[in-house]
């Protein structure tokens, strides 16, 4: 089974050597493959650069970084980049982002989105694939003047955190695959996995993403992940995903319990259509908590 873990760390003294220090501890715990959210601290590209090149036994992606307030010329540069210096083990990872984050920190009007996000996969993938790009579309230019590939980069993996319909089409069409969070088992097999393939011309990668620790005092650490997650009940595309599954908290769609009950629930995201799971909030209870899921999530990646 492929899995990975979402890294984030509390760490107040340096931020980078302690997500390189976790990078390790996960790497020897037998996980393949790490993860970077980025929010507006740290440049998440950057940082997935960084682990890939101290640990060089990880994949390493970015899940994911939002498309407005940025240009493709430029995530580009970043994605080869990351693609060179991990000798080919960096995932690019997109997203739409939320409207209510994005529009009052960057002063932009989030306007057509999945217009904006078929055109910036558009401009990617020439410029992935040929070096430069020729492209004036209703919403986005990108007409570089000088070569844009950067030389050891090789093919970047693309993937989007699509879970509407229209932006799976887009993402089916013109990325490799998505990546989905807080979508269930059922919501996967229902909903993300038959209308990506639908749209795919080749099968899709479906990198689920799964709130989950594995504990022995599941009730206080749901009651944490209630808490902690209520953030996305805010958020139109994720209300979608929580409403499909059948619940009403995103807290409730956390994977919780000892390594028996984790297990079985990472098997039923495989069951369901994913193609990988990467466990995240995996800081949702304790510290030993944490060491205990990276440890089940290693000795699962390995079967």
């Amino acid at each position: 089974m492929r899995i990975g873990a979402a890294l984030a760390t509390a760490d107040d003294t340096n931020y980078v050597d302690a997500i390189v220090a976790q990078a390790k501890q996960v790497a020897a715990d037998g996980l393949k493959s790490v993860w970077f959210g980025q929010r507006f601290d740290y440049d998440a590209a950057a940082l997935a650069t960084v682990v890939g090149r101290e640990v060089p036994e990880l994949s390493v992606g970015t899940s994911a970084i939002p498309i407005f307030g940025r240009h493709p010329l430029l995530v580009s540069s970043q994605a080869q980049t990351a693609q060179a210096a991990t000798h080919g083990r960096f995932q690019l990872g997109l997203a739409l982002g939320a409207k209510n984050l994005l529009e009052g920190a960057f002063g932009l009007s989030y306007d057509r989105p999945v217009a904006r996000l078929r055109e910036f996969l558009t401009v990617l993938r020439e410029l992935f694939t040929t070096g430069t790009a020729d492209f004036r579309g209703e919403v986005l230019t990108a007409v570089p003047p000088l070569p844009a590939a950067v030389p050891g980069a090789g093919p970047v993996p693309l993937l989007v955190a699509a879970m509407g319909p229209q932006a799976l089409r887009a993402t089916g069409e013109l990325a490799d695959g998505t990546l989905p969070y807080l979508a269930g088992p059922k919501v996967l097999a229902g909903e993300i996995v038959p209308a990506i393939t639908a749209a795919s011309a080749t099968a899709p990668r479906v990198v689920a993403f799964v709130a989950g620790v594995v504990t022995s005092d599941a009730e206080r650490v749901r009651a944490n992940a209630v808490e902690q997650l209520a953030f996305y009940e805010r958020i139109p595309s994720y209300q979608r995903v929580i409403g499909l599954a059948g619940v009403s908290r995103a807290g409730e769609l956390a994977v919780i319990g000892d390594e028996e009950t984790v297990a079985a629930e990472i098997r039923r995201y495989f069951d369901a259509g994913a193609t990988e799971v990467v466990f995240t909030q995996t800081d949702l209870g304790s510290a030993e908590d944490q060491r205990r899921t990276w440890r089940l999530l290693g000795e699962l990646s390995g079967k």
